[in-house]
């Protein structure tokens, strides 16, 4: 397990401004929301939406900050540590989940917060090479059985989204295939077409154009139930019960925020996710609205952690 460095997180706290405590009506200056990732991603997407209308709800500027760093975790401890007065917020991924299976955090990932809510998710597709002659899950459960490491599949990196996933698979079909880590999903889909590989499981806006296309098959999503984008896909769960994968963002503060300013943004991210331009953007990357409760959301990262480190120590997965 891997140690993300506490004085380099200390480091980056310290630059940061001094948050003071909360006076007055909240909000009644500007609400700092940290993306943990770079600019350009889809969290960092879906983040200039969603405060844009925050903007406008609260009459005050809801603003991204990006600090990106060790998959997610440096941005997280600077949200950890900061005042708990409504003022610094984050958007997390799923892989706030998996850190906390691959790395010792400086932080307890579930004490250490105060949820707000789930805000959206969406599946992961699997899809192989045009060489696989599987038409279905079963059929390629059975391949992969029939063949141990005969098969080859990709990912963005070692402990990634696609890895874990792919990972998840292999365990619960008891299967071996051999992985192949890449910098990111677009080498390892260009690869996937090129026959190097021979699957992947990846995200569904960057695998349509190549299955729409008849580039590659697709075999089903993750996700427990089908997706509306791909209808004709079927869930793994409905072959191999109990599979599930699910890319999801979610909001959370500080642990100890006023719970009348988590409530406030609660209802107001309720609302958000149901205007139209909203959803069309959350459908054109292949998510789907899934705003909850702060004390569900809660639930859905203990549960998420769970589930992946148990994972990790089966796989034996270490980052290096």
């Amino acid at each position: 397990m891997k140690t993300i460095p506490a004085l380099l997180m200390l480091a980056l706290g310290a630059t940061l401004p001094a948050v003071h405590g909360q006076t007055g009506k909240w909000p009644d200056k500007p609400v700092r929301v940290v993306v943990p990732f770079a600019p350009g991603g889809s969290t960092d997407i879906i983040a200039r939406v969603l405060t844009a209308r925050l903007s406008q709800e609260f009459g005050q500027q809801f603003i991204v900050d990006n600090r990106s760093g060790a998959g997610g975790s440096i941005g997280t401890d600077i949200v950890v540590r900061a005042n708990p007065d409504g003022y610094t917020l984050i958007i997390v991924a799923t892989s706030y989940a998996t850190n906390a299976a691959l790395y010792k955090l400086p932080y307890d990932p579930v004490k250490d917060i105060a949820s707000i809510g789930m805000l959206h998710k969406g599946p992961f597709a699997l899809a192989v090479n045009s060489s696989i002659t599987a038409g279905n899950v079963k059929d390629f459960i059975e391949l992969a059985r029939s063949k141990p490491r005969a098969l080859t599949y990709g990912s963005s990196g070692i402990g990634g989204a696609t890895h874990l996933a792919t990972e998840l698979f292999l365990q619960m079909t008891k299967t071996s295939m051999v992985h192949v880590p890449y910098k990111g999903d677009a080498p390892a889909i260009a690869d996937l077409l090129g026959g190097q590989i021979q699957l992947i499981f990846c995200s569904v806006p960057a695998l349509i154009p190549h299955l729409k296309g008849g580039r590659l098959r697709g075999l089903a999503v993750t996700t427990e139930q089908r997706f509306a984008e791909l209808p004709d896909l079927p869930a793994i769960a409905e072959t191999l019960p109990g599979y599930e994968h699910t890319s999801w963002n979610g909001m959370w503060a500080p642990a100890r925020t006023p719970k009348d300013i988590i409530s406030r943004l609660n209802v107001s991210l309720g609302r958000i996710l149901k205007q139209p331009d909203v959803l069309e953007r959350l459908r054109a990357d292949g998510r789907e609205p899934a705003h909850s409760s702060p004390e569900e959301f809660s639930r859905v990262i203990a549960r998420e952690i769970d589930k992946w480190n148990r994972v990790v120590k089966v796989g034996n997965i270490k980052v290096q």
